[in-house]
């Protein structure tokens, strides 16, 4: 689209020249340059179906730990932003949940987030695992967004996995089915593209004021982010029906007088054998948990942690209101 503000008829045949008393024309109304130092600000939704590597591409963009991951589906339960610096630009992310048909009403809460996610934003970037290529649960979710009026990007993920000849069908595939205002091949695992994708979204969002302080990396309490922590340990760790049923909420937090902090959180499961199955034989598995998770937790917060574990049986937490509202959902009924 052109910025000129001026347009007119075609110039008939050209007079002689004369010379004549210089007027006063009425000014243009031209649009005021952009200030060198203005900025730009926009939320970008990153969508995608379940284990697209949604959340390592925002780790990777942020330069830093805000979601868990796991090789495990349904890994990312609710909408968390990470703050991505690009110049003047502050890029705002927001790593949804993986978008798949719901059963439970935690699963109807996790869509709905991820839905509100993509609708709440300047723009949302589609994550494909290139791998997988156009399954049931990308035409589902590409149908979807037909009907959305926000912009979307194409993000075709894990493509240095296969080669480029088997992209082109797939991306010509799924622009056939929506009209995608950019194509980017990238591996969130390696780099890959990366540094483009954040460079062009940088160039594209609306000038604007940053919504968060520069040195903000995320808006995820730390409460929550212990507790997410956790919960990373628990996916990675077991294995079967015990990731996807277990919950984890931080009781109390207590600052420390030598700058060490105390976490205190609770594992809720469905039932007493995935009680039996997280506890492990004479505690050695809620152990092994509780240690990667300290280290981990150390690591991100940059000093000393004290984490005590404890789990509880709670027939039914994924259908509580309450429990949805702890782990930060809202109750899509």
């Amino acid at each position: 689209m052109s910025d000129s503000s001026e347009h007119g008829p075609p110039p008939q045949d050209a007079a002689p020249e004369r010379t004549q008393p210089e007027q006063t024309q009425p000014e243009q109304t031209q649009p005021e340059p952009r200030q060198p130092g203005q900025t730009r600000c926009g939320l970008v939704a990153v969508v995608g179906a379940p284990n697209a590597g949604k959340s390592t591409l925002v780790n990777r963009l942020a330069g830093t730990k805000v979601s868990i991951v796991s090789p495990k589906p349904q890994t990312t339960r609710f909408r968390i932003r990470a703050v991505v610096m690009r110049g003047q630009t502050q890029i705002v992310l927001t790593d949804t949940p993986g978008i798949f048909a719901p059963r439970r009403r935690l699963d109807r809460a996790m869509v709905a987030a991820a839905w509100e996610g993509a609708q709440d934003a300047d723009l949302a970037l589609l994550i494909v695992d290139s791998r997988a290529g156009m399954t049931e649960a990308v035409q589902s979710i590409v149908s979807v967004l037909k009907r959305s009026r926000v912009p979307i990007w194409l993000v075709l993920n894990k493509s240095d996995l296969i080669d480029t000849k088997r992209l082109l069908p797939l991306t010509a595939s799924l622009n056939e089915q929506l009209s995608f205002e950019e194509t980017l091949m990238v591996s969130a695992e390696s780099g890959d593209g990366l540094d483009r994708l954040l460079e062009m979204l940088a160039s594209r969002l609306p000038y604007g004021p940053w919504l968060f302080p520069e040195d903000e990396l995320s808006d995820l309490p730390e409460r929550m982010l212990a507790a997410e922590i956790v919960r990373e340990q628990i996916l990675r760790l077991t294995h079967e029906e015990v990731p996807h049923h277990a919950t984890v909420e931080t009781e109390q937090w207590q600052e420390r007088r030598d700058g060490s902090v105390r976490i205190d959180c609770t594992i809720y499961v469905g039932r007493a054998s995935q009680k039996a199955i997280l506890i492990g034989d004479g505690g050695t598995k809620v152990k092994d948990i509780g240690q990667r998770a300290r280290a981990e937790l150390e690591r991100l917060l940059e000093r000393r942690v004290h984490l005590f574990l404890n789990v509880k049986e709670r027939q039914g937490w994924d259908e509580e209101r309450a429990r949805l509202r702890a782990i930060g959902l809202d109750d899509a009924g």
